[in-house]
């Protein structure tokens, strides 16, 4: 039996937009024989629908929807959709309206309903909020082959994989006592770094335990802060990899199960990537286009400070919308140096967007007046620092409004983690690309990036020095050797919104300070054991101190793209008025005296 995934783009709510993509991969999968399509979690409304589940309207309509669409699928496939349906028994058990469900639809109808097993509430997922889990096992028989049907996260409860049980069921193991040929998990697992490579060891250790094979058939595409990365897989009984769709864009891969060998057998497997820069950058750049394709934009804008983070963040711009489509603007102030505007204007030209230069400095004359008499008596500060970020943030949303452009943050994750940055100012913006990438992972990121491009030039330009052997009339012109010019990746960075200004003036060297944010943010360690690993005790408690009192800030931030398993976005839900800091200090400080007696800033950056 050939078995088909289709790893689609779904656009939340475009119930007939999606629809019409399920039903393109049925043609195309029936056209290559295939006896089964398997398509994501939700694939017909969309993966996460969130509060959309609360509106009736919308439920109804995807119902609709589903049965439309079962009456147009192919006479010789059936397929599995992802969907929503109605638990008719909610008024009288007190649960859930919805289950998260899929729908076998074969020869013009709906044959079968199966329903989600386990809901996640943790990170970004709130399934509970909205759904009511399944009660029993999901198989069905299709040509005499015994299929057991799973959703995401019902795959994820291995005992023995995880060393303990987060829920009581395993879907997994009910369904091999029911002696099923297969399992199939359709899937909208959203994308972190590392996470591929943990999902193919996690369902390989299951497939090898119950000597079962498994299809995982994901959701590709970016739906707000949420990067879906695709890379749909199947596994035979020996856990071995016999397929794997392409990474970060949509695909459609026939997998062939062999009735005799009760196996599936190779196919088409795409490689991984050569390393992670590799893997980040390719989920920026579809997160940026989907992200602007979605929410109707076709250009947009972003300040270019000079600075190794408006560099990147103009790269990806310029690969995920077109570089005739990406306008960079240039605001330099009295304190803007030199070389900054050149970097600024040679990374233009390296990438070929669009540019235009708004010089500042009489702006900040007129507020200077403004304030003169109210500002008496006082210095020079902070104040007057952020006024400068707040003028650039005013300019670039002036022309996002004159000209429908969507406006690119550029702030990393370590000025986010910090508050190292402008609130209605260089915070401005309605996607912040680089949001959850740690400043030293820009570093390396821009390096990567232009080691590529290198490659690449050289590759095009051995190709045209043998068209000219053939063709003497082909002309040449060399392009640049780099795209983030050199210059910006070497000089210490800085916000220049004083003179002689550089971050290390008010943050820990990037290295330490990442290494600090790594712990306490994603791995939640402790101070005592960040201080434990080798960092300064003082250093800690400051860095600590300024996470706190940056949550104000990161909650009036646009959404980030998410490609770490902590990121500041739907799955980040700490406080704003709080005083877990003191909490902390008093844990501290009393372990210390529990120990002895057994043994006998203000914000520091801008805005």
């Amino acid at each position: 039996m050939k078995i088909a995934i289709a790893q689609i783009n779904p656009i939340i709510g475009d119930l007939k937009g999606n629809a019409d993509k399920i039903l393109h991969a049925a043609q195309k999968a029936n056209t290559a024989d295939a006896r089964l399509l398997l398509t994501p979690e939700l694939s017909l409304c969309g993966y996460p629908p969130r509060d959309l589940l609360l509106n009736p309207s919308f439920v109804d309509s995807t119902n609709l929807s589903l049965q439309k669409l079962a009456a147009e699928i192919p006479p010789n496939i059936a397929v599995l959709v992802g969907t929503i349906t109605e638990n008719i028994n909610a008024a009288s058990n007190g649960g859930k309206t919805l289950f998260n469900s899929i729908a076998l639809l074969e020869a013009g109808n709906i044959q079968k309903i199966f329903h989600k097993r386990l809901l996640p509430t943790y990170d970004v997922f709130d399934e509970h909020r909205y759904f009511e889990p399944g009660l029993q096992a999901n198989y069905f028989t299709l040509d005499g082959l015994n299929i057991g049907v799973t959703i995401c996260e019902d795959l994820w409860n291995d005992e023995e994989f995880w060393g303990k049980r987060t829920y009581k069921i395993n879907p997994w193991a009910d369904l091999s006592v029911l002696g099923v040929d297969l399992v199939v998990n359709l899937s909208a697992s959203p994308y972190t770094l590392g996470k591929q490579g943990f999902r193919e060891n996690m369902l390989k250790h299951s497939a090898q335990r119950f000597e079962l094979p498994i299809i995982y058939a994901n959701q590709v595409g970016s739906n707000d802060d949420l990067i879906f990365d695709g890379r749909s897989f199947a596994l035979n009984r020996r856990g071995e990899v016999t397929c794997r769709a392409r990474g970060f864009g949509t695909d459609l891969v026939v997998v062939e199960f062999d009735e005799a060998a009760k196996d599936l057998q190779p196919t088409r497997i795409e490689p991984e990537y050569s390393c992670e820069d590799e893997e980040i950058w390719q989920a920026l750049v579809l997160g940026v286009r989907d992200y602007a394709r979605k929410c109707r934009f076709s250009k947009a804008v972003l300040g270019l400070s000079g600075g190794i983070d408006s560099a990147l963040v103009a790269a990806v711009a310029a690969e995920a919308l077109g570089r005739e489509n990406v306008l960079g603007v240039l605001m330099p102030s009295p304190y803007s140096s030199d070389h900054s505007v050149n970097d600024a204007l040679a990374l233009v030209e390296n990438l070929g967007i669009n540019s235009s230069t708004l010089p500042i400095g009489d702006l900040m004359q007129g507020y200077d007046r403004t304030f003169a008499e109210l500002f008496a008596g006082t210095e020079f500060g902070l104040t007057e620092e952020n006024i400068q970020s707040r003028i650039r943030g005013n300019l670039l949303m002036a022309i996002t409004n004159k000209f429908g452009y969507l406006l690119l943050s550029t702030g990393n994750k370590s000025e986010m983690a910090v508050g190292y940055c402008t609130l209605y100012g260089d915070m401005n913006g309605g996607l912040a690309v680089i949001a959850d990438v740690p400043k030293t992972r820009v570093y390396s990121l821009c390096n990567w990036l232009n080691t590529q491009k290198i490659n690449t030039q050289n590759i095009n330009i051995q190709k045209i020095n043998n068209q000219k052997i053939n063709n003497q009339k082909t002309t040449h012109k060399r392009p640049p050797k780099e795209v983030i010019p050199t210059n910006i990746i070497t000089k210490a960075p800085s916000a220049e919104l004083k003179p002689d200004q550089v971050d290390q003036d008010s943050l820990p060297a990037y290295e330490i300070l990442d290494d600090i944010l790594e712990r306490l943010v994603n791995k939640h360690q402790s101070t005592g054991e960040i201080i434990a690993a080798g960092h300064e005790q003082v250093v800690v408690e400051r860095v600590v101190q300024l996470v706190a009192r940056a949550e104000f800030k990161r909650r009036q931030a646009p959404p980030g793209l998410k490609i770490t398993d902590r990121a500041f976005g739907t799955g980040w839900r700490m406080p704003i008025a709080s005083n877990w800091l003191d909490a902390i200090k008093s844990k501290n400080k009393l372990a210390i005296e529990m120990s002895n007696a057994n043994e006998g800033h203000t914000d520091s950056s801008p805005g």
